[in-house]
């Protein structure tokens, strides 16, 4: 459901605008305005979260998400879709992170990375997949369409209600105390460059391929909302395979090793995508599914390991803030930019760029280099 939020959009930026008669420099801003309040919400709900218990908060958020996300495709205006997304962001901002504090409230070492993993997978596949069908059902129906698919997170939000089994029990701690001791750990080298790393991940994904490709696509070769998704859902296979196998990785190599890896591949494939044909660009993405499906769930997996049990879901919540950051400061970046060059030449120089982060990474040492142990569920 968190990955309906900005993905099924992407495909069908250029006939949204075109359909309100505005110019295609403000995808950024249409994209944009369904993550920027998970900047300050996400950390209030992991609070919340770790106030009051996980199913408290999940189902709250899963009803804002469906209720406000639905009512988007009734927008008489541009400014009125902005409004009705920003308030849609409230709730997809305690979706992604409250997933991954349940799977570490409940499982721990080896067994929590793969988990991780197959979360990752299903991030991966989805942003991959939705691009696709929400080009699809504005090529049969038209763009409004594509908001119906939000109403699917009010039966999730039921089925939560109903089923999910969470013990967590209340706990009184001050605010300040919690938050004191949550920015202490955050300030810490290693979380802060784990923090910085996620939101520069969901930069490039959400700013780049997500935003910047079908515009690109669009505007380069001349393709379809249809024939736009269908490459966006090319990394589909890759970063999802690669997800799921993320624990074979990990006893391998470091935690740093992985990440700068997968740095390195972002900025080759977009390099590649923005200087060559079309033939090219498909098969850098398959390429840049790799990358996804090594640094998304490793970036999860040290958030987790590292988080005092007390402060899990707020310390998760602070990453997922800086996700929401990145994915929100991604789009906007990409849409200033393309009012200056050409979509080729913004592709090649954010791919050179995301290099030289890598080659940084892969030489700091500052990630952790240890492996998760095997530990089995708690």
């Amino acid at each position: 459901m968190a990955l309906l939020n900005n993905s099924v959009l992407m495909s069908s930026t250029p006939e949204i605008l075109e359909s309100f008669g505005e110019p295609i420099e403000r995808a950024g801003m249409l994209i944009a305005a369904g993550t920027v309040t998970g900047i300050v919400a996400a950390p209030a709900i992991g609070f919340l979260a770790d106030r009051y218990g996980r199913r408290r908060v999940l189902v709250p958020c899963l009803l804002v998400f469906g209720t406000f996300g639905s009512l988007g495709g009734f927008s008489p205006s541009l400014e009125w879709l902005l409004v009705i997304r920003v308030i849609q962001g409230l709730g997809s901002a305690g979706l992604i992170n409250l997933v991954v504090v349940l799977i570490t409230d409940h499982w721990s070492g080896m067994e929590r990375t793969r988990l991780l993993g197959q979360n990752s997978a299903v991030i991966t596949t989805f942003l991959a997949l939705f691009p696709f069908l929400g080009g699809a059902t504005t090529d049969l129906f038209g763009w409004r369409w594509n908001f119906a698919y939000y109403a699917m997170a009010l039966i999730v939000g039921a089925v939560v209600a109903r089923s999910l089994h969470d013990p967590w029990e209340a706990q009184r701690i001050p605010v300040v105390q919690r938050l004191r001791e949550a920015l202490a750990e955050v300030s810490i080298p290693a979380n802060a460059m784990v923090i910085g790393l996620g939101s520069l991940v969901f930069f490039v994904m959400f700013g780049v391929f997500l935003t910047l490709i079908p515009i690109h696509l669009h505007e380069t070769f001349g393709l379809s909302p249809t024939q736009r998704g269908l490459v966006a859902a090319v990394p589909a296979v890759t970063s999802t395979a690669t997800a799921l196998v993320v624990t074979w990785f990990r006893v391998r190599m470091s935690a740093g090793v992985m990440v700068a890896i997968g740095l390195g591949v972002f900025g080759a494939t977009f390099v590649a995508m923005g200087l060559g044909s079309l033939w090219l660009l498909v098969a850098a993405a398959a390429v840049y599914g790799l990358a996804e499906g090594i640094t998304i769930p490793t970036l999860q997996d040290l958030v987790a390991a590292r988080a005092p049990e007390h402060l899990r879901g707020t310390i998760l919540a602070l990453w997922v803030s800086s996700l929401r950051l990145g994915q929100t400061a991604g789009p906007l970046v990409v849409g200033v930019a393309i009012g200056f060059w050409s979509t080729g030449t913004v592709l090649a120089g954010a791919g050179v760029l995301v290099m030289v982060v890598g080659v940084a990474v892969g030489t700091s040492r500052v990630l952790p280099d240890g492996r998760p142990s095997a530990d089995a569920s708690l």
